[in-house]
C-alpha cells in the first residue's frame, strides 16, 4: 500500500505576504540580513504588491522525509496545497508521482535522477527544495537545463554538525561509546589505558568552511590545538592555524575531521595512502559525505590499530527509511565495520536537532515562496541568482516576467522587442553555464495581453521556461 500523505489543514483564506527580496550581490549572511531589514523599512512606506502565477493559481508542493512542521505551515500560510511524507521516494514513485506537483521538497534520502526531472518537466515541475547542506543527491545540471532551480540551507545545521563532532572527539579519547556498549552487555571494564583528556590534543579540520569554522571555535574552547587545511586561502578563527597540504595535516593531528562536499575530486580522498599517513593512535571522523573516505581501507587501518577509533554518521550508500537494515545489502562491509571495536556509528545525524531542523525549513520554505510567488533566484545553487525589489501596490497593472533562456547571443533583444509595447520599469539578467534568467517588470498591462505575452516569449528559440507574475 503506497504512503499516505499527512493531512495538512489548509486556512480558508490566507493572503500571501511578501518575502523580502535580496540583492543580487548579497550573498553573506549579514549581507543579506542588512538588506532585509532596509527592505522592512521601506516596506513600511510602499506596501509591496502581492503575486501570483499568471496561469496557475493552485499552486501544489510534495514535501518528502518528514521536513519541519514549521515549513509545511509557511506554506500553508502562503495558501499552497501541501502533501507531506515522513518516508523518502524510490525513482519509481518519483516519476508518478512528481508530474502532479509545482514544487517538491527533499532531504538526503530522496535522489532527483535525470528521469524523474524528464518526467517532472512533462508537466509543471518549477522548483527543488533540498532541506539540508548537501545537494548531491539531485542531477543539478540537468534540473538548470530543464529551468528548475535549486536551493538548500548552507548553515543552518552548521552548529548541529559541529556539537556532534566534539562530541564524537570526546567519546573516542575516552571510549565510553565502547564501556557503555559492555555496561549494556552486562560486563564491568573499568580501565584507563588508551584513554586521553582531549586537552593539548591537535584537531585537524579538513575544510574550513560553516561547519569546519565553528568546530575550531568549540575545539579551542576545550584546549585543543587546531589546524586546517582547504583549498583556498581562509581567515582562520581564533588561533587556529591552516596548513598548506593534506598530507601536513595528517601527520600532525591526533584527531581528523571531514567537512567537504561530494565532488569528483573529494570521493576517497582518505583511502589507504593517506590513512597511512596519520599518525599511528589517531583518529578518524567523517560527517561529511559517505563517500569521501574509503572505508575497506579504513577497516584495515583500524583492525591493524594503526588508527585507535573512527566515528561515521556518513556511509557511500544508506537506508531509505527508518527501521530498515544495515547490512551487507546496503554496503558489503557493513557487519564488519560493526564489530570494530571503539568505532562509533550513527545513521546521518548531523543536523538532526530540532533548532537546526526548525531553521532548515524555515529558510528552504522562504526561498522556494519567493520563487514561486516573486521569482527570485538568490541562494539557488545550480542557477543564476537573479532579483528585483518588490512591485508595490500602487503598480496595479505591472506584471513581472520571469525568462530562463539558453545562454546564448541575442536573447535579450528579442525579448525586448517583444516587450517593446511597454514600459519596462526594471530588468535584471545574469547567467550561470548554460542557462541564463531575466526579471523584467513591465507596466500597464491589460489582462488580455499577458497570456499572449507569454506565448509570444514562450515560442523564441532560446526558451525554456517563461512564467509571467501579476
Amino acid at each position: 500500500m503506497p504512503p499516505q500523505p499527512i493531512p495538512i489543514p489548509i486556512p480558508s483564506s490566507s493572503p500571501r505576504v511578501v518575502a523580502a527580496s535580496v540583492s543580487p550581490s548579497s550573498h553573506s549572511l549579514s549581507d543579506r540580513l542588512r538588506h532585509r531589514d532596509s527592505l522592512a523599512a521601506l516596506n513600511a512606506i510602499r506596501q509591496p504588491k502581492v503575486l501570483h502565477p499568471a496561469d496557475n493559481e493552485d499552486l501544489r508542493l510534495l514535501l518528502l522525509e518528514n521536513i519541519s512542521p514549521e515549513a509545511v505551515r509557511y506554506f500553508t500560510s502562503q495558501g499552497f496545497h501541501v502533501d507531506h511524507y515522513t518516508t523518502a521516494f524510490s525513482e519509481v514513485e518519483l516519476v508518478e508521482k512528481i508530474p502532479h506537483y509545482h514544487a517538491v521538497g527533499i532531504r538526503s534520502k530522496t535522489r532527483i535522477t535525470e528521469k524523474v526531472i524528464k518526467a517532472a518537466t512533462k508537466a509543471c515541475l518549477l522548483v527543488i527544495g533540498c532541506f539540508c547542506i548537501g545537494t548531491n543527491q539531485v542531477d543539478l545540471a540537468t534540473a538548470a537545463k530543464a529551468g528548475i532551480p535549486v536551493f538548500n540551507s548552507p548553515f543552518s545545521n552548521s552548529r548541529s554538525v559541529a556539537e556532534l563532532v566534539v562530541s564524537e572527539i570526546i567519546a573516542l579519547s575516552r571510549q565510553w561509546f565502547q564501556r557503555s556498549h559492555e555496561m549494556r552487555a552486562g560486563i564491568w571494564n573499568k580501565q584507563s589505558k588508551g584513554c586521553w583528556e582531549v586537552r593539548g590534543k591537535t584537531l585537524g579540520i579538513v575544510g574550513y568552511g560553516h561547519i569546519g569554522s565553528q568546530l575550531s571555535v568549540l575545539a579551542e574552547a576545550f584546549g585543543m590545538r587546531v589546524i586546517f587545511y582547504d583549498v583556498v586561502n581562509i581567515m582562520p578563527l581564533g588561533s587556529a592555524r591552516q596548513v598548506e597540504t593534506l598530507p601536513a595535516l595528517l601527520a600532525e593531528a591526533d584527531f581528523i575531521t571531514l567537512h567537504v562536499p561530494e565532488l569528483p575530486e573529494t570521493i576517497n580522498m582518505i583511502s589507504k595512502q593517506e590513512l597511512m599517513q596519520m599518525k599511528r593512535g589517531s583518529y578518524l571522523i567523517n560527517d561529511a559525505r559517505g563517500r569521501v573516505v574509503d572505508i575497506p581501507a579504513l577497516i584495515d587501518a583500524l583492525t591493524s590499530k594503526h588508527l585507535a577509533g573512527a566515528a561515521l554518521d556518513v556511509y557511500p550508500a544508506e537506508p531509505g527509511s527508518n527501521g530498515a537494515p544495515f547490512d551487507e545489502q546496503i554496503n558489503p562491509w557493513a557487519t564488519t565495520l560493526c564489530s570494530i571495536p571503539n568505532v562509533i556509528l550513527t545513521p546521518h545525524i548531523g543536523g538532526s536537532t530540532e533548532e537546526a531542523q526548525r531553521m532548515i525549513g524555515e529558510e528552504v520554505s522562504q526561498a522556494l515562496t519567493r520563487y514561486l510567488n516573486y521569482g527570485s533566484t538568490i541562494g539557488a545553487v545550480n542557477f543564476p541568482e537573479v532579483d528585483l525589489r518588490p512591485i508595490t501596490a500602487e503598480q496595479g497593472n505591472n506584471v513581472r516576467v520571469c525568462h530562463v533562456h539558453t545562454n546564448q547571443p541575442g536573447v535579450l533583444r528579442q525579448v525586448n522587442d517583444i516587450l517593446s509595447p511597454y514600459n519596462v520599469e526594471k530588468q535584471y539578467s545574469d547567467s550561470k553555464g548554460d542557462v541564463a534568467y531575466l526579471l523584467a517588470d513591465i507596466a500597464d498591462v491589460s489582462p488580455s495581453d499577458v497570456n499572449k505575452l507569454k506565448e509570444t516569449i514562450n515560442q523564441t528559440s532560446a526558451n525554456i521556461l517563461t512564467r509571467l507574475l501579476v
